[in-house]
């Protein structure tokens, strides 16, 4: 197209990428799976709808963070196209993992929902799975990626248990 400038075609690009990201990855371990665990769990008791209300703030805290990837960070959520910039904004002030909390909550959820052993069971999986990637490929890539200004902020901001009041990124 003659008036897109190479700005916005990566623009373009960067948000078909969030969007394909976002449906695959957090889409298939948080909205596909659950509901077949549940289905093939012989353990599950009868619906109860406060789980639908985790489920609902797991989401939320996920559709935060892809915002926030996107916009702060330059980037998707996808190995493919990680984020050009550190993202300690929103909801990354007060933990280091917060879409992996959204993912988690959210299949939680799905848990509590179902009343469904399996799926908590799966739950945990998720969490272990996610703890490991983080430490052993998404910290060391962070700390070669974004050197100092990483090093502050992991110094402030915990892996997995929030902060009650947002880190304040201060030069020193």
């Amino acid at each position: 197209m003659p008036n897109e400038t190479p700005e916005s075609v990566r623009s373009d690009a960067t948000f078909l990428n969030a969007l394909s990201a976002f449906l695959v990855l957090p889409g298939l371990a948080a909205v596909t799976v659950p509901p077949i665990l549940a289905w093939l769990d012989p353990w599950r008791g009868e619906l109860w709808l406060p789980g639908l209300t985790v489920m609902l703030a797991g989401a939320f805290l996920l559709f935060w963070c892809v915002r926030d990837f996107y916009v702060a960070g330059k980037g998707t959520l996808a190995p493919w196209d990680p984020p050009r910039n550190l993202v300690i904004v929103g909801l990354y002030r007060h933990v280091r993992n917060p879409m992996y909390v959204g993912v988690l909550a959210l299949v939680a959820g799905w848990a509590v929902f179902f009343r469904s052993p399996l799926v908590a069971a799966y739950t945990a999986l998720l969490f272990l799975v996610f703890h490991i990637r983080v430490v052993a490929h998404e910290e060391p890539w962070l700390e070669s990626t974004f050197g100092e200004t990483w090093d502050e902020y992991r110094k402030h901001v915990r892996r997995w248990l929030p902060r009650i009041g947002p880190w304040r990124n201060r030069p020193n």
